[in-house]
């Protein structure tokens, strides 16, 4: 019997019972709509999250404190003093994989305006942290070394501040703002950037000249961090390095000490949020592909009950010279085309879900061809795993006890 008669046979007997063969496809449908939907939104997440943290500065280093000791008690890094000016000036001078390299001090303040208040932090950073972070003036301009140097009151604010503050849609550029009893004057104003992947309101920042924030909030000389610019998001692991062979013979420390600072890339930051995303999305996916299995059951049992209705009709096929091979390709064929029908339509179903939730997440679709060929391959070895027995057994029967059954 040739591959065309065969399905032939196997869609017609199909069709003579519409609506158990689609319960049956049910399970393989829900599988692989589930799996292919799990995949394309794990991709989602992963390139979400590289968008975001691009948005931050693919290429960013960060340099903080390192943990204190005292008496072998871990005291933490908020209070290390271990970045100074003379780290600084010694980064500034020697790295070369860095293209701009930023201090960073933070001082929590409330940010008030006429009758309007903004509980928040202002930021001190040098002028070209807006590069480094890839930020934007909308209007007016970012202060200058000049302002670093004479510690001048002047800031740059965020949209968020800018909302909750002028709410009378007053120009910000040039007015007033005090912070805490400090008086700032407000030079320009960043485009807005939204909300980060760590759920962080990236609108909500009032930059100034970091030396301001040291001598007339603080009264300190170190910094809290260091913020930089690799040349290129290729070359952060190489600017890394540097900077850590910088700061260690800055700092004096010896070859078997630990370090008393850290440096960290946007790239490990990638790594490791990745990491947790594919472990999520492959634990749900082999959650979803149990359904495979489910499905892949329900239509042994339909082969199952398709043999005991059918044993006359196997018989009388075998009487007229079909063979043991002819009956056995004739059920397996069967559920090979059920379990590729439930896989297609699983596979519209998943893409159509897939895009759905994306678009309500915000987050860009991805389809995931691998998932999809995958799928595909699974749905033929369902139909070829799960009916290969009941089409044995079909194969098997007794051609007179076939014809005499009722």
């Amino acid at each position: 019997m040739n591959i065309l008669n065969l399905i032939k046979i196997a869609i017609r007997a199909l069709l003579r019972n519409k609506s158990r063969a689609f319960l049956t496809m049910l399970g393989i449908i829900i599988g692989i709509a589930s799996v292919i939907t799990m995949v394309s939104l794990g991709q989602s997440s992963t390139n979400n999250v590289r968008e975001q943290l691009s948005s931050m500065g693919s290429n960013m280093i960060m340099v903080m404190p390192g943990e204190q000791r005292r008496g072998g008690v871990n005291m933490g890094s908020s209070n290390a003093k271990s970045l100074d000016e003379k780290d600084f000036h010694m980064l500034e001078q020697n790295v070369r994989y860095v293209t701009a390299i930023s201090p960073y001090v933070t001082s929590s303040a409330q940010l008030v305006f006429g009758s309007n208040n903004h509980p928040g932090s202002i930021q001190g950073v040098a002028p070209n942290y807006l590069g480094i972070r890839t930020y934007k003036l909308e209007s007016g301009i970012m202060f200058s070394d000049e302002d670093v140097k004479k510690f001048n009151k002047v800031c740059v604010i965020g949209q968020t501040v800018v909302k909750d503050l002028f709410t009378n849609g007053e120009n910000p550029i040039g007015q007033t703002v005090r912070f805490g009893s400090i008086p700032m004057k407000v030079i320009g104003v960043l485009e807005s950037k939204g909300q980060s992947q760590m759920g962080q309101d990236q609108d909500d920042v009032v930059l100034v000249p970091y030396t301001t924030v040291q001598k007339r909030f603080l009264a300190i000389n170190h910094f809290h961090m260091f913020f930089a610019s690799a040349t290129s998001e290729e070359e952060s692991e190489l600017a890394a390095t540097e900077i850590t062979y910088i700061l260690r013979n800055t700092h004096h420390i010896g070859k078997n000490d630990d370090d008393d600072f850290e440096v960290r890339t946007m790239e490990e930051l990638l790594t490791t949020v990745s990491s947790v995303t594919q472990l999520l999305t492959v634990l749900l996916t082999a959650i979803a592909a149990i359904s495979l299995i489910v499905g892949g059951i329900g239509i042994m049992n339909i082969m199952y009950v398709t043999v005991t209705e059918r044993t006359k009709e196997i018989g009388l096929r075998m009487a007229i010279g079909a063979q043991n091979r002819d009956i056995m390709m004739q059920f397996l064929s069967e559920s090979v085309i059920l379990s590729l029908i439930g896989g297609l339509i699983g596979i519209v179903l998943g893409l159509l879900l897939s895009f759905v939730l994306s678009k309500v997440l915000q987050w860009p679709f991805m389809v995931s061809q691998g998932a999809i060929a995958i799928s595909f391959l699974v749905c033929s070895a369902t139909g070829i795993f799960f009916g290969w027995y009941p089409a044995k057994k079909a194969a098997n029967l007794d051609p007179i006890a076939a014809l005499r059954y009722e």
